[in-house]
């Protein structure tokens, strides 16, 4: 049954891990894709174009500073990549445990640490959406972030065990 556990931790890890990876690919290679919404997001546009009396209590929130948008969205890929690299290091290190090179535990505190990031930044999408009032205009993409957050703190579990 160990065996059997530590396959599924690394099965679980490696499938996002590759989610993560397509991306942060995307967000790296065409990046107007998702840096378009991020801006949006924190400028309010759809919702002073669709609730502009809502939006009139909350505008204040706005941020329209292009440069600041742009860095926003730079940490958001750089937090991605650095979740990406980390959980892939726990996937190799739950497969060498598997094939008996290393230490179950060191694989999955690996993982845990990649996990926990991916988790954060789904969450911190969550956090910050919510001070930008995005359940108005993005409800897909708050409905995405709660199911990677709740992916994420699954994971978090099934490693854990």
């Amino acid at each position: 049954m160990d065996q059997m556990l530590i396959a599924a931790q690394a099965l679980a890890t490696g499938l996002v891990a590759a989610w993560l990876t397509l991306g942060v690919r995307d967000n790296i290679l065409h990046p107007s894709v998702n840096e378009t919404y991020t801006a949006e997001v924190m400028e309010m546009t759809r919702m002073k174009a669709d609730y502009p009396d809502a939006f009139a209590h909350v505008a204040h929130r706005a941020v329209t500073n292009r440069a600041l948008q742009q860095l926003a969205f730079r940490a958001i890929v750089g937090a991605e990549l650095i979740a990406t690299l980390v959980l892939w290091a726990g996937v190799i290190g739950l497969i060498m445990a598997l094939a008996g090179m290393a230490e179950a535990e060191t694989g999955r505190i690996i993982a845990m640490a990649g996990t926990m990031v991916f988790t954060a930044v789904w969450a911190g999408f969550l956090i910050v959406g919510n001070h930008f009032c995005y359940w108005f205009c993005h409800e897909g993409a708050q409905n995405t972030h709660y199911q990677m957050t709740l992916w994420g703190v699954a994971t978090m579990i099934l490693l854990a065990l």
